[in-house]
C-alpha cells in the first residue's frame, strides 16, 4: 500500500491483493533468508551463522572444543532469530562424515550415526572447527566480503564467506523453500579443482570439456553410480537424476552357502530401516530364498551379510533387492542457488564461474586491504626516514616546541609532513636512532616499497589474481584431497521383471475353455506312474486340458489364434498355479479380440538357429516361416497368415531342422502359392509309393532328398497326406501359404503332425473309435496331393476328431459333447493298419458324440522333452528381440472368459 498510515485513518484496500503481497514478501524471505544456498559459499544463513559464531569465540582447530550448548547459544543469541534445535542440527550434520563428503566440523561425542540414531543432547557434545571448515573463513578480517547487521541490528554479521574451500560443489546441499527446492550432488575435491582451473585458465570453456574434469558425484557413503547420463543432463542442463546402488559382492560362506556382502550404501539411506526393509520382504514372501540378515559394520567399515539357501540364485536375489529395496535408488540434482539474492538453475560451468569470480573478488578485496596496510605504513616509514636524515633540526624543533601541538606543528610546516607522520615522529623514541635500527628502517622501507608495488600489479592484471586463488586450492588439494568413493559404470537398464525371476523349467497347461497355469516341472517328479497322472487338476465343467508342454520361466510362449494372429507373453507372467487350481482365463495375458480363439501355443527359447513356424489351415493351406520373423513381440499382436475369409487356423508347429534342410526348404522352387492359396506345380497327382515301403525307398521323388522329419496333414474325413518339412520354402509373415492338401466337397483339415521318431499315429473318431497305426504305413505323397486313406470312415464309426503323433506311454483324455470323460492309456489301444476302424475306446451314450481328446506326456516324456528342448536351445544364438509389449497384461484386472480384452493396437 502506498498510502501512508496516519494513526485514525482508514485506508481501502482488496484483501486479495494484500494476502498476495503478504505471501510473496514471506515466499522471498524464505527463499533468500532460510532455504537456499548462496551459489558463492554454498552456506544458508544458518550455515554461515554457526560458522561466523565459532570464529568469534575463538573455536578454532587449534583450541579445545567447546559444549556445543554454547555455540548454539552464541548463534541464536546473537545472530539466528530462530529455535535452537535448527540451529543444533545444522551443526550435527557439518560434523557427520556420512552426512559431507568433507566435514567441516569438528564433533565430540554422539553425533548420530547412519542408521538414524539422533545425536546427543547439546549440552553432552562438545565441537569446533576443523582444518576444512576454518579454510570457509579464511581471510574474513581483511574486510574481503560485505557485513550486514544482524536481526536487531547490535551487531554485524557476514553476507556470505570468503570460501576457500569451494563448498558447494564439494559437499553439495538440500533444501525446500516455497514453491521450489533444491539439490545439489557432492563432489571430490580433485575433480573439482580441475575443472576450476580449467574454467579460470579459459572463461570460454563449454559444458562438454568441463565433463572430462569432473565424472560425477561422488557420495560420502560411496556406493556406485549406474549410468552417465542423468550425470550429463545435470551438469548440462543444471537438472538431472542418477541411479546410485550400494557397493555389493557375492561370494560363499564355508558352508557352501551363497552370501551377498553389502559394504556401502546409497547417499542418505538408513542402515538399519534397509536391513529392516529387507527382513520385511522376506517375511512377506516377496523376496525368496533369504535365510539370515547380519549387520557386521565396525569401526573398520561397513559390513551387511545377506546369507542365502544353497539352490538360490545370487543373482536373482540381489536383483529383487535392488529393484525392492534402498540397495538402489535414484538421486535427483536440481542445482538451484542464489546468484545475487536471486534464485537460478545453475549449470556445472555457471556454479564454477560464480564461484571463480566470487574467490577472484575475495582475493581483490583482499589484495586492496593488504595494500592499503601496506601503503599507510609507508607513509609512517617515509616520515620517520625524513626524522632520520635531519635528527639534528628534529629534536630542536621537539625540544623548543612548549607542547607537543606545537612540537607537531612545526615538524609539519618544516619538513611539510602531514598528521601521521609528524604524531609517528614524536612518539618515535631514541633507541630507534642506533645504527641498527635506522638499517632495519630502511630495509623495512625498502620492503614495503616492492610489496606495494606488487600489490598494485595483483590488482592491475587478471591473471596474477587467477594464479593466487590457484595456487591457493593447490594447497587446499595437496593437504585434504582423496581419491573417489563413488564409482561409476555403465548405465544398467530399467529392470525387465525377468531379471527377478530365475529360469527354471515349467509345465505349462491349457484347458479346452482357455484357463492357463504353470507349474514347476518338479511337482510332477514323486508321481507314480499308476496313479492320476501330471494333471490332477480340478478344472471347470465340462473341461479338460487342451495342451500341455515344457518352457523355462524365461521363454516367450506365440500364441496363435484362429484368424491367424499371433501374441506374445512371457511364461513368468503366468500364474503360478497348484495341481489342484485351474489357473487363469488366457485372455488376461493376451488382447484377443472377439470371436478368437486360441488354437495353439508354442514356447520359444530363442528366436534363432535352423527353426521354423508350419501352419495348418482348415482349407487345407500350409504356410511355413522362419522363427526369427516373429522376434519383435507387439502388444496387440500381428497378422501371422493370411486366411481366406471362410478359413481358420488349425494348427502350428515348432519344427526344428538341419542345417541343409533349412537351407533347401529357403531355396526350394517351383512352390510358390497363386492368388487362391493353390500351388502352382505343374501337376496335382504324383504316383504314390508301394505299399510297405519305406522313407528311404522314396529318396528319389521330385529328384529332391527326403528329410527325416515328415510333416502330415489329417482330415476329418479320414485322409492324410505326408510330405518333407523341406519341400516347400519358408514364406514371409502375413503370407497366405501353398496347398498342402486337395480337400473333397466338405472335408477339412483337423490337425497337423510333425512325426517323430518312435511315435504312432493315433485316431479317434467322433463315435468313439480309435486306432494307432505306424507312420511308416502312411505313404509319402506330393504336398497338395489328396493324400492317402488314415481312417476307414462309416455311419459306425464317424468322422475323425483327433489325430496326433503319441509316444505309447501316453495317456489320452477324450471328452464328449454331453460331458462323458475316459482317461486311457494310449498303448491300450489296438495297433492297428492305416486304413482301418479301429477299436471301441469309449462308450457314449445314444446321441453323445466325441467332442474331441487331449494326448498327455507321461513324466518321463516331459522331463525328456524339456532336457532335449534345453539342450538344442543352448546351441542356439538368438537374435535381439525388439520387445515392446513391456506392459504386465496379467496385472490388468482380470477378466471372465467370453469377455474379450480390449485390443490395444
Amino acid at each position: 500500500m502506498s498510502e501512508e498510515l496516519v494513526p485514525g485513518s482508514q485506508i481501502r484496500s482488496l484483501i486479495e491483493k494484500d494476502m498476495q503481497d503478504c505471501y510473496l514478501r514471506y515466499s522471498m524471505s524464505v527463499i533468500v533468508a532460510r532455504a537456499l544456498p548462496d551459489a558463492r559459499d554454498g552456506f544458508k544463513p544458518v550455515h554461515r551463522r554457526v560458522m561466523y559464531s565459532m570464529h568469534k569465540l575463538g573455536v578454532v582447530p587449534n583450541k579445545p572444543t567447546v559444549k556445543s550448548a554454547r555455540i548454539v547459544g552464541d548463534v541464536i543469541g546473537k545472530y539466528h532469530p530462530h529455535g535452537d534445535s535448527a540451529v543444533y542440527e545444522t551443526l550435527v550434520r557439518m560434523a557427520q562424515d556420512f552426512s559431507l563428503r568433507y566435514p567441516l566440523v569438528f564433533g565430540q561425542g554422539n553425533f548420530g550415526s547412519i542408521d538414524g540414531d539422533g545425536a546427543a543432547a547439546m549440552r553432552y557434545t562438545e565441537a569446533k572447527m576443523n582444518n576444512m571448515g576454518a579454510l570457509m573463513l579464511e581471510d574474513l578480517e581483511k574486510d574481503t566480503v560485505d557485513m550486514g547487521p544482524n536481526f536487531d541490528e547490535s551487531l554485524e554479521e557476514p553476507k556470505v564467506l570468503p570460501s576457500a574451500l569451494p563448498n558447494m560443489l564439494v559437499n553439495g546441499t538440500t533444501g525446500i523453500a516455497v514453491g521450489m527446492a533444491t539439490s545439489m550432488a557432492p563432489h571430490n575435491l580433485r575433480e573439482i579443482a580441475n575443472a576450476i582451473h580449467a574454467v579460470a585458465e579459459n572463461p570460454d570453456i563449454s559444458g562438454e570439456d568441463l565433463l572430462q574434469y569432473v565424472s560425477g558425484p561422488d557420495f560420502p557413503t560411496g556406493g556406485v553410480i549406474c549410468g552417465r547420463a542423468g550425470i550429463r543432463d545435470a551438469y548440462l542442463t543444471g537438472h538431472g537424476r542418477v541411479r546410485v546402488r550400494a557397493r555389493t559382492e557375492i561370494d560363499v560362506d564355508s558352508r557352501g552357502k551363497p552370501r551377498i556382502i553389502v559394504s556401502e550404501i546409497p547417499y542418505m539411506v538408513n542402515k538399519a530401516e534397509l536391513c529392516k526393509k529387507i527382513a520385511e520382504l522376506v517375511k512377506d514372501k516377496r523376496v525368496d530364498g533369504i535365510t539370515d540378515i547380519r549387520d557386521e559394520s565396525s569401526r573398520e567399515g561397513m559390513r551387511i551379510v545377506i546369507e542365502m539357501r544353497k539352490d538360490v540364485v545370487a543373482e536373482v536375489v540381489l536383483n529383487n533387492l535392488f529393484k525392492n529395496t534402498q540397495l538402489q535408488t535414484t538421486f535427483s540434482i536440481y542445482n538451484l542457488a542464489l546468484v545475487n539474492n536471486l534464485p537460478k538453475l545453475l549449470t556445472l560451468k555457471e556454479l564454477i564461474q560464480v564461484y571463480v569470480d566470487h574467490r577472484l573478488e575475495v582475493i581483490t578485496r583482499s589484495t586492496q586491504f593488504d595494500l592499503n596496510k601496506a601503503e599507510a605504513r609507508l607513509h609512517i616509514i617515509e616520515g620517520l626516514r625524513i626524522a632520520t636524515q635531519n635528527i639534528d633540526e628534529v629534536v630542536q624543533i621537539i625540544k623548543s616546541s612548549p607542547t607537543t601541538e606545537a612540537a607537531k606543528t612545526g615538524l609539519q610546516d618544516r619538513f611539510n609532513l602531514d598528521e601521521i607522520q609528524s604524531q609517528a615522529i614524536v612518539d618515535m623514541r631514541l633507541a630507534q636512532l642506533t645504527g641498527l635500527n635506522l638499517e632495519k628502517l630502511e630495509n623495512e622501507y625498502n620492503e614495503l616499497v616492492a610489496t606495494v608495488a606488487d600489490l598494485k600489479d595483483i590488482l592491475a592484471k587478471r591473471e596474477r589474481r587467477v594464479k593466487i586463488m590457484l595456487d591457493r586450492l593447490d594447497a587446499i588439494v595437496d593437504k585434504c584431497g582423496d581419491d573417489r568413493r563413488t564409482s561409476i559404470e555403465d548405465a544398467v537398464d530399467d529392470y525387465d521383471y525377468e531379471d527377478l525371476i530365475a529360469e527354471e523349467e515349467q509345465v505349462i497347461t491349457l484347458s479346452r475353455e482357455g484357463y492357463i497355469k504353470r507349474l514347476p516341472i518338479d511337482t510332477f517328479k514323486a508321481q507314480n506312474r499308476g496313479g492320476k497322472g501330471i494333471i490332477g487338476a480340478t478344472l471347470k465343467e465340462e473341461d479338460n486340458v487342451e495342451q500341455i508342454f515344457t518352457a523355462s520361466t524365461h521363454s516367450y510362449l506365440l500364441v496363435f489364434t484362429n484368424k491367424g494372429r499371433a501374441y506374445w507373453t512371457k511364461v513368468y507372467r503366468l500364474p503360478e498355479g497348484t495341481r489342484n487350481g485351474k489357473g487363469r482365463p488366457i485372455i488376461n495375458f493376451i488382447g484377443l479380440t472377439e470371436g478368437e480363439k486360441v488354437q495353439a501355443i508354442v514356447p520359444v527359447r530363442k528366436f534363432g538357429g535352423y527353426f521354423c513356424l508350419v501352419f495348418a489351415t482348415k482349407k487345407g493351406v500350409i504356410n511355413k516361416m522362419d522363427l526369427t520373423l516373429f522376434s519383435r513381440p507387439r502388444k496387440a499382436g500381428v497378422n501371422a497368415i493370411s486366411l481366406d475369409e471362410d478359413d481358420e487356423l488349425v494348427k502350428v508347429q515348432l519344427v526344428g531342422m538341419s542345417a541343409e534342410d533349412f537351407k533347401a526348404s529357403q531355396a526350394a522352387e517351383g512352390e510358390e502359392a497363386d492368388a487362391d492359396g493353390s500351388t502352382s506345380s505343374p501337376t496335382e497327382q504324383v504316383p504314390e509309393l508301394a505299399e510297405g515301403a519305406d522313407e528311404e525307398d522314396a529318396e528319389d521323388i521330385e529328384g529332391r532328398p527326403i528329410p527325416k522329419d515328415l510333416l502330415m496333414l489329417a482330415t476329418k474325413n479320414g485322409q492324410a497326406v505326408t510330405f518333407p518339412i523341406s519341400c516347400f520354402r519358408a514364406m514371409g509373415r502375413g503370407t497366405h501359404g501353398v496347398k498342402g492338401i486337395t480337400l473333397a466337397e466338405g472335408d477339412e483339415v483337423i490337425s497337423l503332425l510333425w512325426l517323430k521318431a518312435g511315435n504312432k499315429i493315433v485316431t479317434i473318431t467322433e463315435n468313439g473309435y480309435g486306432k494307432r497305426s505306424e507312420p511308416s504305413t502312411y505313404r509319402i505323397t506330393r504336398r497338395g496331393s489328396k493324400g492317402v486313406r488314415n481312417l476307414n470312415v462309416t455311419d459306425k464309426v464317424g468322422s475323425a476328431v483327433f489325430v496326433e503323433s503319441v509316444a505309447d506311454d501316453y495317456d489320452l483324455i477324450i471328452t464328449s459333447r454331453e460331458g462323458q470323460v475316459i482317461r486311457i492309456k494310449a498303448a491300450d489301444i489296438r495297433l492297428t493298419g492305416r486304413n482301418a476302424q479301429g477299436v471301441k475306446a469309449i462308450s457314449l451314450r445314444e446321441g453323445d458324440v466325441v467332442q474331441d481328446a487331449t494326448a498327455l506326456p507321461s513324466v518321463e516324456d516331459i522331463e525328456q522333452d524339456s532336457a532335449e528342448a534345453k539342450e538344442t536351445f543352448d546351441k542356439v544364438e538368438g537374435v535381439e528381440v525388439d520387445d515392446d509389449s513391456v506392459e504386465k497384461i496379467e496385472d490388468k484386472p482380470e477378466q471372465q472368459i467370453g469377455v474379450p480384452a480390449n485390443d490395444e493396437e
